[in-house]
C-alpha cells in the first residue's frame, strides 16, 4: 500500500487528484539524502585506490574529504539561498539543503600526503595511494 500512495498522505493525494490547480502544498526544502545516497565506486590497483563519489549540485568549495589512516570521510554541504523579492511567494522548493556525510574503511592505510581529489560534473574522484610498507598479512591456521 505504501508504494501506491507516494510522499504525502492519503488526503493530500485525494485533493491533488480532485483539483490539481487548487491544492498546492507549500514546501521549503526536501530532507537531505541519506549517507547511503552518496553513491561510491572504489577501485584498487597495486599502488592506489580510486574512488568515484556522486555529489551532484554541490560546489567544490563545499566538499570536504578527510583521511585518517585507512578511514575516508566525505562531507558535502548545500546552503539554501532565498532570493525572493517582496512580490514573490515561494510555493514549492524541492531542492534540499544542509549537510550529508559518509565514511568508509579501506583495507590498507592511505598516504594522505600524496592523495589527490578532482571534482567534475557532479563526480568527485579521489586518487588515494597506498602507504608504503603496509601490506596485508595472511595468517596460517594451526
Amino acid at each position: 500500500m505504501n508504494a501506491l500512495i507516494g510522499r504525502g498522505g492519503l488526503l493530500d493525494e485525494f485533493f491533488r487528484d480532485a483539483n490539481p490547480g487548487f491544492y498546492i502544498r507549500a514546501l521549503h526544502g526536501d530532507p537531505l539524502p541519506s549517507p547511503s545516497q552518496i553513491k561510491v565506486d572504489v577501485k584498487e590497483n597495486e599502488a592506489a585506490y580510486t574512488v568515484h563519489a556522486e555529489v551532484p549540485g554541490v560546489a567544490k568549495e563545499d566538499i570536504q574529504v578527510a583521511i585518517d589512516g585507512s578511514l575516508v570521510s566525505l562531507r558535502a554541504e548545500v546552503t539554501q539561498k532565498d532570493e525572493q523579492t517582496k512580490d514573490d511567494k515561494l510555493l514549492r522548493s524541492e531542492r534540499f539543503y544542509g549537510a550529508v556525510e559518509r565514511s568508509f574503511q579501506l583495507p590498507l592505510e592511505i598516504d594522505a600526503a600524496q592523495a589527490k581529489a578532482r571534482y567534475d560534473n557532479g563526480v568527485l574522484t579521489l586518487t588515494l595511494p597506498k602507504k608504503q610498507g603496509t601490506q596485508t598479512r595472511r595468517l596460517t591456521i594451526e
